[in-house]
């Protein structure tokens, strides 16, 4: 049993000279062909960046609440600009994303403490 495609968009039996395009049945669909996907102008691409913008905001969360530990003069400010990106690119995960904002300031605002006490970006937990 062969099977056999068939190319419904072109003619190739009109007569030549002769407009082709009135010959061709457009709304002719292979019932057997697999369906095409959504041809949408940003499908692919909107998925991408709402999956990157969601990344952004967890990332943000965890960098916010590791900086209140550790490097916070980098992680705070890395948690910020990365709460704002998720922000602007519309995450579906915004409670989070604002919470890395949050965390982001708050490392700032402990590092400016720690400042203020020992005179020193380097602290030590021990006294």
């Amino acid at each position: 049993m062969a099977l056999t495609l068939v190319d419904r968009t072109r003619r190739t039996d009109a007569a030549p000279g002769k407009d082709v395009s009135k010959n061709v049945d457009k709304d002719v669909v292979d019932p057997g062909a697999a369906p095409e996907p959504e041809k949408g102008p940003d499908a692919a691409p909107r998925r991408a960046v709402g999956r990157e913008a969601d990344g952004l905001a967890v990332a943000s969360f965890v960098l916010g609440l590791v900086g209140l530990l550790v490097f916070n003069i980098v992680l705070g400010p890395m948690a910020i600009v990365m709460a704002l990106l998720a922000l602007t690119r519309r995450t579906r995960r915004r409670g989070r994303a604002f919470l890395g904002l949050a965390l982001g300031v708050a490392d700032l605002v402990v590092l400016a403490a720690l400042v203020t006490a020992n005179g020193t970006v380097a602290w030590s937990i021990g006294g």
